[in-house]
């Protein structure tokens, strides 16, 4: 207990001291305390919150943000928001909307969402959006594979208006049942009723072909190797972010150029749960 306590200290630090560090953006699952094989979903995401928090209030005294606004303004403190654009969409999506009853919502750090599965920290869906925002215009299709919350698939459809789309993929159905409702409850309720927004039940390796190609794709979890169905989905002009890698990741770019070639460079070495079977994701759960 007391090993993974410091590895909380180290991962909770605060990012001014570690955006030098190119910080992981997701827990390993395993960092929580196993609960009981017959505990329900919800008493182990309680059990994981319960755990996490312990450990979080010890920071209370290096100044806490209790504000999602406090949050946006810290990270622009720190550079990993660069540009009003991502500022304002943030401020917008309220975080603490997605983020799980108990868990604290404005802390910069990943938080667990169930189902073996997280929320990325604030820095990284930071991060995310500058890379991916030229390529966020109104009028754009966005696609979030590993959809989660639905947090990073709300500030797509804000970025990409009403004349655009977002679309998330997520293979748990009762994450994506919550992620809509709350969305439901965000600045992006009007996208989603308009069907700007949508959310499915997939296996995100897979894409979302319906409505491909995209000009944004964005990744939320580890592939062993970028899937080639993302890549015909990607359009000439566009562009991917995907942690790739298995134990060693690294957050990949990957642009399609005009003329249909690739072009790829690593951005930062990463920690994201591995992009995978359903069942491979929940056993043990």
């Amino acid at each position: 207990m007391a090993a993974v306590a410091s590895r909380f200290a180290g991962l909770c630090a605060p990012l001014k001291n570690r955006r030098r560090e190119r910080t992981p953006g997701v827990f390993i699952h395993s960092l929580f305390p196993p609960a009981s094989s017959s505990s329900s979903p919800y008493t182990k995401l309680a059990s994981h919150c319960q755990f996490f928090h312990r450990f979080t209030t010890r920071m209370e005294s290096r100044g806490s943000i209790d504000t999602n606004e406090g949050l946006v303004e810290q990270l622009k403190q720190y550079g990993a928001i660069q540009s009003s654009k991502v500022a304002e969409v943030m401020k917008t999506i309220n975080r603490a909307l997605f983020v799980p009853e108990g868990c604290p919502a404005y802390l910069d750090s990943p938080m667990p969402i169930g189902y073996n599965a997280t929320i990325s920290a604030p820095h990284m869906h930071a991060t995310c959006l500058e890379l991916l925002k030229e390529h966020l215009q109104p009028g754009m299709r966005a696609l979030d594979i590993g959809s989660g919350t639905g947090y990073l698939t709300a500030c797509f459809a804000l970025m990409v208006g009403p004349h655009g789309h977002a679309v998330g993929v997520e293979h748990i159905p009762e994450l994506v049942a919550s992620s809509i409702s709350s969305i439901k409850q965000s600045a992006a309720a009007s996208l989603l009723k308009d069907g700007v927004l949508s959310v499915h039940v997939g296996d995100g390796r897979l894409g979302w072909p319906e409505l491909a190609p995209y000009d944004a794709i964005h990744v939320g979890a580890a592939a062993p190797e970028i899937p080639p169905a993302l890549l015909e989905q990607l359009k000439p002009g566009g562009r991917m972010v995907i942690p790739v890698g298995s134990y060693f990741q690294d957050l990949k770019v990957v642009d399609k150029n005009p003329d249909g070639s690739i072009s790829i460079h690593s951005e930062t070495s990463v920690r994201y749960v591995p992009l995978t079977s359903l069942c491979t994701q929940l056993q043990g759960y």
